[in-house]
């Protein structure tokens, strides 16, 4: 080893000599004046380090109107959209309006006459809740085992007797109502006596018939027709009929009455052709005209 080499104690040339690295492992010998690094404390505080001042590096130029034609379209878009929907809400909303103040049987309507047309329709319901008790009742008496035979016999009967008041074929009497018509025959045409003998089978009326002036009556049931006769007066089940009109009926009278008055209904349309239209109670109701019974040429009863 040379001289140099036990100088510095390294094995290698001192710092002047040529060759030598820059320090172990390539790194550069610590300046003379620095600190013996086991001189210094563990504890000691770091000075912090400032930061270096660099030149602000300029953002890459962007293309103008880039991302504002997306958000402008999405934009464009939904106002588009928005403005459709206010469109046809509007349309609606004027056509509904319309419509209301066009129906004249909603602009007619009176507040008694909806308290009417209320208690026809729970006079109705009424009614039909009794014919279901009284289905249940029949039905219970018919499984009851020994009374069983007596109570379909009788149940047979009343079922008979309540399809011959329905064919027409037997009389019938109650209460009910006295409807009279009079007036020019356009007021009493064929059409207005229809309507009205549907308003009251609608009432539950379960018999009704119809007379002329001269006393000729006709028993009405399902398959009865009218027709307007030629120089006047009616034609009901073939047999022609001159008003003034009588309408003899069985049923509640007060259901019946409020049907006939419905606004826009029987007595509205006689009364605008320049007709009257007339109802009486009555105890009692006795429709006595029968209906020679129907025969049958097609339907037969299913064995």
């Amino acid at each position: 080893m040379s001289e140099e080499h036990r100088e510095t104690g390294t094995g290698w040339p001192s710092p002047a000599g040529p060759g030598r690295p820059a320090g172990p492992a390539g790194e550069p010998d610590p300046p003379p004046d620095a600190p013996d690094p086991d001189e210094l404390s563990p504890l000691a505080p770091v000075e912090p380090v400032e930061p270096v001042e660099r030149e602000d590096v300029p953002a890459p130029a962007e293309e103008p109107g880039a991302a504002a034609a997306p958000v402008s379209r999405r934009l464009t878009s939904a106002g588009a959209m928005i403005a459709v929907l206010l469109a046809l809400l509007g349309f609606t909303l004027v056509v509904q309006l319309k419509t209301t103040s066009t129906d004249p049987t909603l602009a007619a309507t009176r507040e008694e006459d909806l308290v009417r047309i209320s208690s026809d329709l729970d006079s109705r319901e009424r009614r039909l809740r009794q014919d279901i008790e009284a289905l249940e009742e029949s039905q219970r008496q018919l499984r009851s085992g020994e009374q069983g035979r007596q109570a379909a016999l009788e149940e047979a009967t009343r079922r008979a007797d309540e399809l011959g008041i329905l064919a027409g074929t037997l009389p019938a009497v109650g209460p009910g109502l006295e409807v009279q018509f009079s007036g020019p025959d356009k007021a009493m045409s064929s059409t207005r006596i229809l309507d009205a003998v549907q308003e009251l089978r609608g009432a539950g009326a379960e018999a009704m018939q119809i007379q002329g002036v001269d006393g000729t009556a006709v028993r009405i049931i399902a398959s009865t027709y009218f027709v307007d006769a030629s120089g006047g007066g009616l034609v009901v089940d073939g047999r022609r009929l001159s008003g003034p009109y009588t309408i003899l009926v069985i049923g509640d009278p007060a259901t019946m009455r409020t049907a006939l008055n419905i606004p826009g209904g029987v007595v509205s349309s006689v009364r605008d052709a320049a007709g009257n239209v007339t109802s009486e109670d009555r105890e009692v109701v006795e429709v006595s005209q029968l209906h020679a019974p129907i025969k049958l040429d097609h339907a037969r009863p299913v064995s």
